[in-house]
């Protein structure tokens, strides 16, 4: 798998507006920040094999894939790569380091919890909720915070959160003021 630092990609994007820059983030992440040339193909609804076949990315050619720290633009160029197209580039560090190397950017209105932030909300109020439960209720419920914890642990492990994948399909995740172009300004 190849990458690429933002820097380097801004470069090229300035001289090649068109490459195809690929964010796998959530519909609602893209419209909180996004590259300018960037096209949202959420991670979850991604075939790389349908966009060829479409004709919306050039065969042949390289496709860089951006998140918000790497992980699932990772995830990303392994599906190209497992569909046969060994074209995925990710941008090392994703939006994060792209916001951090002061690089352009497409801001929109609303602000949107990350979907990492997210997943630890949605584990600690369940183990807590577990605890108070086993407490108060009935001692069975513990079992909730202990297939929690396991949960997280098999996520850490492996690298792949159910929680993660069922949080972004959820509707405030799929929300985008920017998928009209209104409700967004560029920074520089």
């Amino acid at each position: 798998m190849k990458n690429i630092a933002p820097v380097e990609l801004q470069k090229l994007l300035a001289a090649q507006p068109g490459l195809p820059l690929l964010d796998v983030r959530t519909p609602a992440e893209y419209a909180e920040v996004h590259v300018p040339q960037a096209r949202n193909v959420p991670l979850d609804q991604l075939s790389p094999k349908a966009l060829f076949d479409a004709g919306q990315l050039p065969k042949g050619q390289p496709v860089y894939l951006l998140c918000r720290s790497g992980g699932r633009a990772t995830k990303a160029a392994e599906q190209f790569g497992r569909e046969g197209f060994d074209q995925g580039i990710v941008v090392e560090g994703g939006m994060q380091a792209w916001i951090e190397a002061g690089l352009p950017v497409t801001r929109g209105a609303a602000r949107v919890i990350s979907l990492e932030r997210q997943v630890r909300i949605a584990a600690g109020s369940l183990v807590l909720i577990g605890v108070l439960l086993a407490y108060f209720i009935h001692p069975g419920f513990i079992a909730l915070s202990a297939f929690v914890g396991a949960g997280l642990v098999f996520a850490g492990v492996t690298d792949w959160c159910g929680m993660g994948l069922l949080l972004a399909k959820m509707p405030w995740n799929q929300q985008s003021a920017c998928a009209s172009g209104s409700g967004c300004e560029v920074k520089h």
